[in-house]
């Protein structure tokens, strides 16, 4: 079969991209790197021509809801117009766990994107929904670091390995079009703290690791549960303590 893969560079789209070559697929990388622009269309037709499936992990970096919400609204109405002229028969699309019950910042843009998708009838799609990568923790010690001081939101986690949400969106594309498929998240429940202090220790960075209980809507609802997994959600494998003894192996 041959796919597609939108944002197929990032951290769950490289993997995505290995584990469909690992199923013998022929894989198309959609990144303006490759010539193909998700905003303004550049480059999609050429680039779908003869696709089955495209696997949508294309992202942004950015805290602000306007950002996203144009960001993700624009990119995906832009790829699904292209895969329809395209004859494209599957629309396959990562969001994260709980964007509608903490709407706000990034999550309000996550929320969009799965309304564009969700609003048109042309493309058959399917919606993964995971909880946040093991790879956050890394994200939040390089945003949140001043000095010698790490500062991380005291919030819960149940962090998931990229690699294994490439395998659900792989096996997904593999099959036929579901709608909401049933969420996905980690193993095991744990706090963003004690994540970042674990990779702390595993990097050897110095400075001490400062929880702090910030008052912006986003954290509020997360500091309730809200981008916790429910109760019927499956549970991936790999925790994030095993996850870092592979990515970071302590040296003799």
């Amino acid at each position: 079969m041959k796919l597609a893969v939108a944002g197929g560079t990032g951290t769950v789209g490289t993997h995505v991209v290995d584990v469909a070559r690992e199923h013998g697929h022929e894989v198309v990388v959609l990144t303006r790197s490759n010539g193909v622009d998700l905003l303004t269309g550049a480059g999609l037709a050429e680039a779908l021509a003869g696709v089955e499936v495209v696997i949508d992990t294309s992202n942004i970096t950015t805290l602000s809801a306007a950002k996203a919400v144009a960001f993700f609204t624009t990119a995906t109405r832009t790829l699904l117009a292209a895969e329809r002229a395209a004859g494209v028969r599957h629309h396959v699309a990562l969001s994260i766990v709980g964007v509608d019950r903490a709407p706000y910042d990034y999550y309000a843009g996550k929320l969009a994107q799965e309304r564009a998708v969700e609003g048109q009838t042309d493309v058959p799609w399917t919606i993964q929904r995971t909880t946040q990568f093991h790879e956050f923790a890394g994200q939040m010690l390089a945003q949140l670091s001043f000095g010698p001081f790490h500062v991380v939101p005291s919030i819960p986690s149940a962090p998931v390995a990229a690699r294994e949400v490439a395998e659900r969106l792989v096996a997904l594309a593999e099959g036929g079009a579901v709608g909401r498929a049933r969420d996905l998240g980690g193993p095991r429940d744990e706090r963003l703290p004690d994540m970042v202090r674990g990779l702390v220790r595993r990097t050897g960075v110095r400075g001490p690791v400062i929880p702090v209980v910030l008052p912006t809507a986003q954290l509020r609802a997360m500091r309730r549960g809200a981008a916790m997994p429910d109760a019927d959600a499956d549970r991936s494998a790999q925790t994030f303590e095993e996850w870092l003894a592979a990515e970071h192996p302590q040296r003799p």
